[in-house]
């Protein structure tokens, strides 16, 4: 008389199946490691031929501002406003590319990321 339900040889998750949960498990630990790492890796970017300096975390958070004396001028505010902006928003666009990048590897193109 043949078995009801469950799978061929007996109980539990078949081999494929539980070392794909293992795998998983795994990809999950290593992507939390990364993650994790990225989050304490810095990324500085320049603006204005270097008058204007940020740095930010993988966890994008700005830790440092650098203004050159030579950037900082009292009749024309909005150029000092905008290189802090453009250096701000390029050191974030490498961590966005850091962190893309590593998830890509984890996820071996799958295009979740």
């Amino acid at each position: 008389m043949a078995k009801r339900g469950g799978f061929p040889g007996g109980m539990g998750m078949p081999g494929n199946m539980s070392n794909l949960m293992k795998q998983a498990q795994r990809m999950q630990r290593q992507m939390e490691e990364s993650q994790k790492e990225l989050e304490t890796k810095e990324f500085t970017a320049k603006a204005g031929g270097g008058a204007v300096e940020v740095t930010v975390t993988g966890g994008k958070e700005v830790t440092k501002v650098i203004i050159s004396k030579e950037a900082v001028d009292p009749d024309d505010v909005e150029m000092l406003q905008d290189l802090i902006l453009a250096a701000t928003n390029e050191a974030l666009k490498m961590a966005d590319d850091a962190n893309n990048e590593v998830m890509g590897k984890m996820t071996g193109g799958l295009g979740m990321f």
